[in-house]
């Protein structure tokens, strides 16, 4: 049960190592295209359709006539990585073993949506890759195994992501073989340290650049490459979204948001940021050099 890229190594992985996938439940196709009209199954409804398995894509499992459904599968667990869609006590008791969910943090700090964008987001200096035994709760079962992966002064969510999708896989296939094999364990979350992952809002992804140094480079990582943290700038007499993608932390000291060199360094609420890789709206993802040779940004302008 998944829906995003993020879901697809363990998919992959789980029939590589010989289990049978009765079947795979992802959210519905959505709308995209440029027009929006174009109805994009999930790359987890790819994957199973490359390897031949059902695919199911309920909008919702409260119903009795899909909790009936996902009985008479008869099967022996579910999986569960990131699939959006909440499992009520019917699902969650409609397996033989139960549900196992590949969830990425060091449970319980960081239970819900975005457990990756929030540990960079707050400065964390490592976090992991978790498969729980699921309850009621949100993201409250006892953990079977975990991977502890450090999280680098320059790591951007998106690189995390990368990380915690392939340490995710093999811990899934780990934890599957001891279950089938009646030695798995499980150990209960501790009750202190939890914290919440909210989902990001768009009020977030603006730069606020009176924040200290620290603070502003771990929202522009933690933002990178999804949604992306933005701000505004004249380019040419007219203002624009400027989207940051990676940045450094510098030692320049300045009026927040003012350009302090020829090299795009941005003071902060203490310290500065030095922009690495930025968007224009509608274009590229490119270095600040190339964004410089095609940008006139003097020292003295302000970023908003």
């Amino acid at each position: 049960m998944g829906t995003p890229d993020f879901s697809v190594p363990t998919l992959r992985a789980i029939s590589e190592a010989g289990h049978e996938v009765v079947a795979v439940y992802s959210q519905p196709p959505r709308a995209a295209g440029r027009r929006g009209l174009e109805l994009t199954p999930s790359p987890v409804q790819r994957e199973a359709e490359r390897l031949g398995i059902e695919v199911r894509t309920p909008l919702s499992l409260k119903g009795e006539a899909e909790q009936a459904a996902f009985a008479q599968l008869k099967a022996d667990v579910a999986v569960v990585v990131a699939y959006g869609l909440l499992l009520p006590k019917a699902i969650l008791q409609g397996t033989r073993l139960g549900c196992y969910n590949g969830h990425a943090s060091l449970l319980p700090r960081w239970r819900g949506a975005a457990p990756i964008q929030r540990a960079i987001m707050a400065g964390d200096a490592e976090t992991g890759m978790m498969v729980m035994r699921m309850e009621e709760g949100l993201d409250t079962g006892p953990v079977a195994r975990l991977e502890k992966v450090a999280i680098g002064p320059d790591m951007t969510a998106g690189e995390l992501h990368d990380r915690l999708m392939a340490a995710g896989a093999l811990l899934m296939v780990d934890a599957l073989a001891e279950l089938e094999a009646g030695k798995l364990e499980t150990v209960p979350q501790p009750s202190e340290g939890v914290t919440y992952a909210k989902k990001i809002d768009k009020a977030e992804t603006r730069i606020d650049w009176t924040l200290p140094a620290t603070a502003v480079d771990n929202n522009i990582r933690g933002l990178s490459p999804f949604p992306g943290a933005w701000c505004e700038i004249e380019i040419g007499g007219r203002t624009e979204r400027l989207k940051i993608l990676r940045s450094q932390r510098a030692a320049g000291q300045g009026e927040p948001g003012t350009v302090l060199d020829d090299r795009l360094e941005i003071a902060c609420g203490d310290a500065a940021v030095r922009l690495v890789e930025v968007q224009r709206a509608g274009g590229k993802t490119v270095t600040a050099d190339e964004f410089l040779r095609g940008a006139k940004i003097e020292k003295g302008m302000k970023l908003s």
